[in-house]
């Protein structure tokens, strides 16, 4: 474990405080783990940004025009 320092307005602080007692958690747990899951979000949207610039645009209106158009399946329908 490393210590880091961080400054927050009052008011952050009072409501890190009341929602970590609240749950059942130490301020640093609460804060640990709301560090970790933004760093989550942050690593998958870019991880999707990256795949989507590698991607190639097509014209789906073409692929679904290819379609042949026929009832599916008794077994494929959605129930009513």
């Amino acid at each position: 474990m490393s210590t880091l320092s961080v400054r927050l307005p009052k008011s952050i602080h009072q409501h890190a405080k009341r929602l970590a007692r609240d749950e059942g958690l130490s301020v640093n747990q609460l804060v640990s783990s709301a560090l970790a899951e933004k760093l989550s979000a942050l690593d998958a949207e870019r991880y999707l940004n990256e795949r989507a610039e590698r991607g190639k645009k097509v014209d789906i209106e073409a692929i679904l025009a290819k379609t042949p158009t026929v009832e599916p399946e008794p077994n494929d329908r959605i129930p009513e």
